[in-house]
């Protein structure tokens, strides 16, 4: 007989709903105070969204990155971010490495005379190395890069929003875009409160989190919708913690196992990745956490109207479920 690994019983009866006002509560203020840390602390922007200059290094060697930073210590340079990058257009003995160094204080970009230091600094642990480019971004880019990368989780947010309604009912649109936001929230409270570089990465980090939490929520929605017919009388709050631990033991072992993927990613991933992977982590939980009670709580105090169970199959509106059997 196979062996089956189980990290929660095959049957289960949490009551979810068992302390609802305070796992609810405890949300609105984990999101209150996120929006104040920002407010007051702000974020620890990356080179992406303050500005810098960006050097790309070429080389004949491949130079281990560690190298690199080793020979830039002495300078004093402050933050400052080398990345290696990979083509398969690249030849064999084509090594490329992108340098990214925030702007000195007093300066809108980093000085020419920074940047021979820069390179002289190289040169000594790489002879070969060259700069084929030098790029300088200012204060109004980084501004622009600000508002976009708020705009990209602002459009994410709408897309789900509309693709649940269309496919459920507004009540699990609101529900669901509710906890989305207050994941994205707490994860940037999260960044703010312990002063982590916030970058590029940590903005596609986050939307990574809006498609893995909607996943889950969707799921126990999914089963939601066709647990309605099928207990007609049942109250709506019972019905709800039915379907939870129904889906329980997958939204565990799918947490389990991503989790432990991202743990390892930030063990041995780097200096590199380790704010994007973290980012990662946190969001698993927080959206877990999220679905189970942020978003059925908003569905219960909203109410469902399910005066349709009891119509048969052909009478029941269409509007609701217009998209409900698109598989998707």
């Amino acid at each position: 007989m196979a062996f089956r690994l189980r990290l929660v019983p095959t049957h289960t009866n949490i009551d979810f709903f068992r302390w609802q006002w305070l796992t609810f509560g405890a949300s609105v203020v984990l999101t209150v105070l996120s929006l104040l840390s920002v407010a007051v602390f702000g974020l620890n922007f990356g080179v992406d969204f303050k500005g810098g200059t960006t050097i790309r290094a070429e080389s004949s060697q491949n130079i281990d990155i560690r190298e690199y930073r080793q020979a830039l210590e002495s300078l004093g340079l402050g933050e400052v971010s080398i990345n290696e990058v990979f083509d398969p257009a690249f030849r064999a003995d084509q090594h490329v490495k992108m340098l990214r160094v925030a702007p000195q204080e007093g300066y809108e970009a980093v000085t020419p005379e920074v940047i021979d230091q820069i390179e002289a600094a190289l040169r000594q642990v790489d002879p070969a190395v060259t700069f084929p480019s030098v790029e300088s971004v200012g204060p109004k880019v980084s501004n622009e890069l600000i508002w976009k990368a708020l705009m990209a989780v602002a459009a994410a947010s709408l897309g789900i929003w509309i693709y649940v309604w269309l496919r459920f009912e507004w009540q699990f649109a609101v529900g669901c875009v509710a906890a989305l936001v207050h994941d994205v929230i707490v994860t940037v409270g999260v960044f703010s409160v312990f002063q982590l570089k916030f970058d590029l990465t940590i903005v596609a980090a986050l939307l990574t989190i809006l498609g893995y939490s909607v996943n889950d929520t969707v799921v126990i929605f999914d089963r939601l919708r066709e647990n309605l017919p099928k207990y007609k009388t049942m109250p709506l709050r019972e019905l709800m913690n039915l379907t939870t631990n129904e889906t329980l033991s997958r939204t565990v072992m799918t947490m389990t196992t991503v989790a432990l993927a991202q743990l390892a990613l930030i063990i041995f991933g780097g200096d590199v990745i380790r704010g994007f992977v973290f980012a990662m982590f946190f969001g698993t939980f927080i959206g877990a956490y999220s679905t189970l009670y942020v978003a059925k709580n908003i569905v219960l105090m909203l109410g469902l109207d399910r005066s349709d169970g009891d119509k048969p199959k052909k009478e029941r509106r269409k509007v609701d479920h217009e998209f409900a059997n698109i598989d998707a």
